[in-house]
């Protein structure tokens, strides 16, 4: 995927955000490339990397619901975090996202997973992401566009994700990923 030039103000010092994405309705994998349009068009911010799609079983979910596709970008942002976590919640529900209940079957959903190195707890948002280091799903991609990062707090994501192996999670083909839209 080609990857456009940032949008906005100066860009000398941008903050290096990933972001997770998750769709299990609604044609998902149309849903996630809608996504990253909207992410390579946010304003003061770069979207340097993007990550293959994940198919993955629903997590911690009380009801039977379909498989998500997933995956995790790496965004350059001028933006501190709260409002870079107003932009994405922005485009969640221009997305068709409503507020509901947690790990509801959903459209769109866009998770700030980690803001540089810092940690951070406010009323809107934690950072590191508070279960990171319990998703396959998120720490599979995220390895794939950053294999030598390291969490906040001391966490091994390799060893991480090495104990999530019960965790069904299968990386999609590039052919796969393409929208039904634009299959020819």
């Amino acid at each position: 995927r080609d990857l456009p030039a940032p949008r906005g103000r100066d860009m000398r010092r941008p903050h290096d955000a990933f972001i997770g994405l998750g769709s299990n309705l609604q044609q998902p994998a149309h849903q996630l490339h809608r996504a990253l349009d909207a992410l390579a068009q946010l304003r003061l911010s770069h979207l340097a990397a993007v990550s293959s799609f994940y198919r993955s079983a629903p997590v911690d979910c009380p009801e039977p619901q379909p498989d998500y596709l997933n995956a995790v970008v790496m965004l350059e942002t001028a933006l501190d975090p709260e409002p870079l976590l107003l932009e994405l919640q922005a485009i969640e529900a221009q997305h068709g996202r409503r507020p509901g209940h947690r790990n509801a079957p959903r459209v769109l959903d866009l998770d700030l997973l980690l803001f540089d190195q810092r940690e951070l707890c406010t009323p809107r948002l934690r950072l590191p992401h508070p279960r990171i280091a319990e998703r396959a799903f998120v720490l599979a991609p995220l390895l794939e566009i950053a294999p030598g990062i390291q969490l906040p707090g001391g966490v091994d994501p390799i060893a991480a994700l090495a104990r999530l192996g019960h965790q069904r999670i299968e990386r999609l083909p590039a052919a796969q990923e393409t929208p039904v839209a634009k299959v020819a």
